[in-house]
This record gives C-alpha cells, sequence and structure tokens, in this order.
C-alpha cells in the first residue's frame, strides 16, 4: 500500500520488519509447542529494496534451540517482473524468542 512506502517507491524497512517477525515468531510457536514473545533481534540486512508491485515470500528456520529460547532465521525474497521475471533475497535477519507459558514467564522448550 502506499501507506507503506517512502516518496520513490521503496517499501518501509520497518514493514519488511513486521512481516519477518511474523513468520520468525510462526516457526518459533511450532517448535516451541505454544506461544512466544520475541527478545531481540540479532541481526538483520536488507540487500535490496522492495518495491511496490514486488510479491514477497519469508522463510523461516529455527537453527538453535535453548532451554527456554529459539534462534529463528528467516530470508525475504521478493519476485519482479523487470523485464523478465526475477527472484531476489531482499531481506535476511537472526531473531530470539523465548516460550512462555499462561503467565507470561518464560517455561521450557518443548522436546522435539
Amino acid at each position: 500500500m502506499s501507506s507503506d512506502t517512502n516518496a520513490f517507491g521503496d517499501v518501509f524497512g520497518g514493514w519488511i520488519m513486521g512481516q519477518v517477525d511474523i513468520a520468525g515468531s510462526i516457526a518459533a510457536y511450532r517448535r516451541a509447542g505454544g506461544r512466544v514473545v520475541t527478545v531481540a533481534v540479532n541481526s538483520f540486512e536488507f540487500h535490496q529494496p522492495v518495491l511496490v508491485g514486488d510479491l514477497i515470500s519469508c522463510y523461516a528456520q529455527v537453527i538453535r534451540v535453548g532451554r527456554t529460547s529459539l534462534i529463528v532465521h528467516v530470508e525475504v525474497y521478493a519476485e519482479r517482473d523487470d523485464g523478465g521475471p526475477q527472484c531476489l533475497k531482499v531481506t535476511e535477519a537472526n531473531l530470539t524468542y523465548v516460550a512462555v507459558g499462561d503467565d507470561r514467564r518464560p517455561r521450557a522448550v518443548d522436546a522435539p
């Protein structure tokens, strides 16, 4: 949407960060077997701009599991038709999530 872009037609990085957090939290939720909260963005790299009209796909993978925490790596690809269809890795990030119980306090991550 135009409200998510700058004057040059690039999508705001904050919008991309939100999509990355959603993708990462789904992977963490599935692996933890329940609710998780984001506690850190360990790294975030923007390789290419995301343009209005790009179709983005986010791919998330749990790369480390601790007692209560999980680190998830997320890659974002943009498909665009700029003189011919192409797919570019535009962003990648590592985020840390902590599994929490109903009391919103850290809990042990379930064994696989």
